[in-house]
């Protein structure tokens, strides 16, 4: 008996307009000038330019292609072959100025790219130190890919044995495990204090060994480090009460000081990009008197027009009777520049209206959080929500709150921040989970630290305000929050 199947694909395919447009929708503002650079870099027939905006094309049906056109020589070697209709590509009206899409609020001044800083790596900081040793060439290469070897955080989370295997395989140079131990040594002298530490217990201890002032409070830190740290990171504070026979003023003074140092001595100067210049928001919710409108920044989108002098070689070409094989060859490569560079300024036309429209319905959405900057009044919003009141898919909302920041008068917020599931209150009223866990964290922060809240207190506290919770979503959301267990919440 033979089993028949019937199998349907369905399938899309997206055009280069598409594609585009998607990858431009992921570009937040800041890289936006950038990409544009990239573009104009490789697209000879794209150039800066102000221009009034109108459509490129009459006709998209009448695109050329040039892989019919030069698929085979004998068919532009044919006489009754029509010669490339030329005429779209000479129009004017195929430019874009971004000044013209609700941004003359934003002056010229406000156009001018955001200055970077710039400063040495963490890296290059271990490497100025490493090349002022007087170290011989064995030692040096062997410090220098020890220091290589560290992560962003400043640790060498890599074993000794197999980085023997990596300096003999790659490098050849021949070492040992103990002399590894010796160079290391000397890396951990360096600045920062706790750079080269393998874990946390060796990098607070590398610290607290390079304190100056080796006081009582010092030596009780640098004893439970190394004898106690298990119990320490758990709080077991009764039991280092019993072992070290101290009483609890001088057992938190010692903890005190621990907690002054770094663990993570690599980011004192590993500083992200975010961090060396200002977000530079992709929108303005701007307030008058009630009413609130969005504002789209386009200081990073600079005006965009198709080069004049491919236009004039055109022309050229079109006046010229006798055509040749490499005159044609020339309009086609000409042509292919011209639609790139037209479909490059649609993109960036359609990704400004995408970004407009999709924060116009988030405004409309959380218009009583963007009036008056209560938390508590954020409604609950899901990418489906917005992608139904703009006609847009939900992996386009996706691209446009992702890396997109606003500017409003309480501050700057990325757009994910807005989105939030829902819950139902004993009332039967639906609020954000972002409003529970504002409570939440309010809970939390009025906490007796002696004596931290469990989550099953949280749980009942939450239940008295009408939030009708799990312990187990309590916990979930505490740590969403980032918040440890009560255990590790007490303090002395």
């Amino acid at each position: 008996m033979l089993n028949q199947r019937l199998s349907q694909k369905m399938l899309q395919k997206l055009s280069p307009q598409q594609i585009q447009l998607m990858k431009l929708l992921q570009v937040p503002t800041v890289s936006l000038e950038q990409r544009i650079k990239e573009e104009l870099e490789v697209n000879p027939a794209l150039e800066e330019g102000d221009s009034e905006v109108d459509d490129y094309y009459e006709d998209e049906g009448e695109e050329f292609s040039s892989a019919d056109e030069l698929d085979e020589s004998d068919k532009m070697e044919d006489s009754k072959e029509d010669d490339v209709d030329i005429t779209e590509y000479l129009s004017e009206d195929h430019d874009y100025d971004h000044r013209s899409d609700n941004n003359d609020d934003y002056n010229d001044e406000e156009k001018k790219t955001m200055p970077v800083a710039v400063q040495n790596s963490f890296h290059d900081f271990l490497d100025e130190q490493l090349n002022m040793l007087a170290l011989d060439e064995h030692t040096f290469l062997i410090a220098e890919h020890l220091v290589g070897s560290l992560d962003e955080d400043g640790y060498l989370r890599r074993e000794l044995d197999a980085i023997v295997d990596d300096l003999s395989f790659g490098q050849h140079i021949e070492t040992t495990e103990k002399e590894l131990e010796q160079v290391l040594k000397i890396i951990q002298k360096f600045d920062p204090s706790g750079v080269g530490a393998r874990n946390l217990q060796e990098c607070l201890l590398l610290q607290l060994l390079r304190v100056e002032n080796q006081d009582k409070t010092v030596q009780l830190a640098i004893k439970i480090i190394q004898q106690y740290f298990d119990a320490f990171t758990k709080k077991h504070y009764d039991k280092l009460l019993k072992s070290l026979g101290v009483n609890e003023k001088e057992l938190k003074e010692a903890i005190d000081e621990i907690l002054r140092l770094n663990p993570k001595p690599g980011g004192a100067l590993e500083v992200s990009a975010i961090n060396l210049q200002s977000i530079i928001p992709d929108f303005t919710i701007v307030q008058s008197g009630t009413k609130l409108e969005v504002l789209l920044n386009s200081r990073n989108a600079p005006d965009l027009r198709i080069s004049d002098s491919f236009k004039e070689m055109l022309v050229a070409y079109n006046r010229n009777t006798g055509k040749d094989k490499k005159q044609k060859e020339a309009v086609v490569f000409i042509k292919q520049k011209i639609d790139s560079a037209k479909w490059f300024i649609d993109a960036i036309k359609q990704r400004q209206n995408t970004l407009l429209v999709t924060m116009d319905s988030i405004l409309h959405h959380q218009y009583d959080y963007f009036l008056t900057g209560d938390e508590t009044k954020l409604r609950p919003m899901i990418l489906k929500d917005i992608a139904e009141k703009t006609g847009l898919d939900i992996s386009t909302i996706s691209r446009v709150a992702n890396s997109k920041y606003v500017q409003t008068e309480f501050g700057t917020f990325g757009l994910k921040s807005f989105f939030s599931e829902s819950l139902q209150t004993e009332g039967g009223e639906e609020v954000s989970t972002r409003e529970v866990k504002k409570i939440l964290n309010d809970f939390i922060s009025a906490e007796e630290k002696v004596k931290p809240l469990s989550d099953e207190a949280l749980t009942d506290m939450l239940k008295e305000k009408g939030y009708s919770i799990a312990r187990r979503t309590v916990a979930k959301y505490r740590e969403q929050l980032n918040i440890p267990v009560a255990r590790l919440r007490k303090e002395l």
